[in-house]
């Protein structure tokens, strides 16, 4: 055994161009959330959750610009960011909470699209949670509160989301008091569009979902999906829990357009086949890249 200090692994630098594509995502992610807020929601006195909701209250209360309070109020949480989960991440976040907070001072003397509640609801949501989502998908973060949930969950029996959950009911309920309890549903209504749009931009249009089918004609159902569908498949060995007899399962990973086109060929081939179907959220390497059908 050699005595000395252990060799420290270094992690692979990344490029200059994903460095700089990762900018370019985050900076136009936190202009669009700029012009979510600016443009449609604060104008109509419509409120985001965590940090962004606090921010839109306070200038509401204070007069002061609420690019102001976006950049303050997110800073403690850049710091415990930066402390528990690492400098790319904080560096990353201050960046974008940046840009944001630039960008709604900017666009602030502008007029809103719309002065319709539920138009304002439904567009801003709609760019908010686009922005959002760019943001996140370049490794970044708009909202402090989600680095509290991280940190909490670890010494609570509560999941991330339930703790961002607490925090966003706390601060649209507030709105109901200020705004008025029409503007709070208003609120609520671009709070699930936001919710929504951050995923579809984090997981894309084209999801991917995973396939598990376990039939007596395996061998003809995984070449039927490799010749129709153009897609690749793995045979895994299984055994049965009540019958305990051998089972052969395929696996393979189609989008969410191919799954009716998948069911029709199970259906054809054996109605009796057992098929479980789940959503993924990223796909990397293997063989997954679609052949060409003939």
């Amino acid at each position: 055994m050699e005595h000395g200090f252990p060799q420290i692994r270094q992690h692979p630098r990344i490029t200059r161009a994903k460095l700089l594509r990762r900018a370019v995502l985050m900076f136009l992610g936190a202009a669009l959330v700029s012009v979510g807020l600016e443009i449609f929601l604060v104008p109509n006195n419509i409120i985001d959750g965590g940090i962004v909701g606090i921010s839109i209250i306070t200038s509401h209360l204070t007069g002061l610009p609420i690019g102001l309070f976006l950049l303050l109020f997110n800073l403690p949480f850049l710091f415990l960011g930066y402390k528990q989960i690492g400098k790319t991440f904080a560096f990353s976040t201050l960046f974008a909470v940046m840009i944001m907070s630039a960008g709604t001072s900017l666009l602030h003397p502008v007029q809103p699209f719309t002065i319709d509640p539920l138009l304002a609801a439904v567009f801003g949501g709609v760019i908010l949670g686009i922005g959002v989502g760019m943001v996140i998908r370049s490794g970044g973060s708009l909202d402090g509160t989600e680095i509290v949930a991280i940190l909490l969950n670890k010494s609570t029996p509560f999941s991330v989301g339930e703790v961002v959950m607490f925090f966003n009911l706390f601060i649209l309920g507030s709105a109901g008091f200020i705004f008025g309890w029409d503007h709070a549903m208003y609120s609520l209504i671009a709070y699930y569009i936001a919710f929504k749009m951050i995923d579809v931009t984090i997981e894309g249009f084209d999801e991917s979902k995973s396939v598990w089918i376990i039939s007596e004609n395996s061998r003809d159902i995984g070449e039927a999906i490799m010749q129709r569908l153009g897609r690749g498949v793995t045979y895994l060995q299984g055994e049965g829990g009540f019958s305990g007899g051998s089972k052969r399962v395929i696996f393979c990973v189609i989008t969410r357009l191919e799954e009716a086109k998948l069911k029709s060929i199970v259906e054809e081939l054996d109605p009796t086949a057992f098929l479980a179907v789940g959503n993924i959220h990223d796909v990397k390497g293997g063989r997954f890249k679609k052949k060409d059908i003939h």
